[in-house]
């Protein structure tokens, strides 16, 4: 399999997909390319609005960008050479595949080696469920089980800083709590600018200097740092 997956489509005050995009170019090439962008993570219905901010974004890129739909989506997902999966809320996204029947189509796709992406939801989905997600319950999909092309637990946008008068759980804290239920589970959190790449059977990290990796081990939960470019190719056991 072939797959990118971000924490988000931007890093700190640059552009949409800035920081993105040459990893992006380095993992599909410079090639013609038709690809299927997934864009039901997002609560606003005008699909093709999100789509052109994609094309904007990837522009340089010689690929044509197909808006998925409800009503056109297993022909675009079956006829595309790349799968594309924004952000939004996993939730939402994870309820509408679903409900409209892709989630085998996709999967066999990837295995079969159409090339994946995907950032903040889309990267969530990566994983094996959506259970680490930040997002809001707006809506209940018939399932938390996600694509599961990466055996882990995945948390974008990760953030670990106090913030004076917040008074809530830190994040460390709410993914602590879910390896207390789930001591078998392993969790890669993605600050951002950060990415998982997996190809050719090796998984790495790509573009932020460190992510991290929370696992129950010995009768407690360890935080290890993860290495730009380290090979974490043991995780996919």
């Amino acid at each position: 399999m072939r797959v990118l997956a971000f924490s988000s489509s931007k890093e700190g005050n640059k552009g949409y997909l800035e920081t993105a995009v040459p990893i992006i170019k380095n993992f599909l090439g410079e090639k013609q390319l038709s690809i299927a962008f997934i864009p039901f993570a997002s609560v606003d219905p005008d699909y093709e609005a999100y789509t052109n901010k994609v094309r904007n974004a990837l522009q340089e890129l010689p690929y044509t960008i197909h808006t998925v739909n409800p009503e056109n989506a297993k022909t675009i997902i079956e006829d595309a050479q790349v799968i594309i999966i924004g952000g939004g809320n996993t939730f939402k996204l994870l309820h509408d595949l679903y409900q409209l029947q892709v989630m085998e189509l996709i999967k066999e796709k990837i295995k079969s080696g159409t090339p994946y992406i995907g950032w903040s939801a889309g990267a969530n989905l990566a994983g094996a469920t959506i259970s680490t997600s930040n997002d809001m319950p707006i809506i209940n999909p018939s399932s938390f089980k996600a694509l599961e092309f990466l055996p882990v637990q995945i948390n974008p946008h990760y953030y670990n800083q106090p913030i004076t008068g917040f008074n809530g759980e830190t994040r460390d804290q709410r993914l602590t709590e879910f390896l207390q239920l789930n001591p078998t589970k392993k969790i890669i959190a993605l600050p951002e600018g950060s990415a998982l790449l997996l190809e050719k059977e090796k998984l790495e990290l790509l573009g932020s200097p460190i992510a991290y990796l929370f696992a129950w081990e010995n009768d407690t939960i360890t935080k290890q740092k993860v290495k730009n470019e380290m090979d974490i190719s043991y995780l996919l056991l």
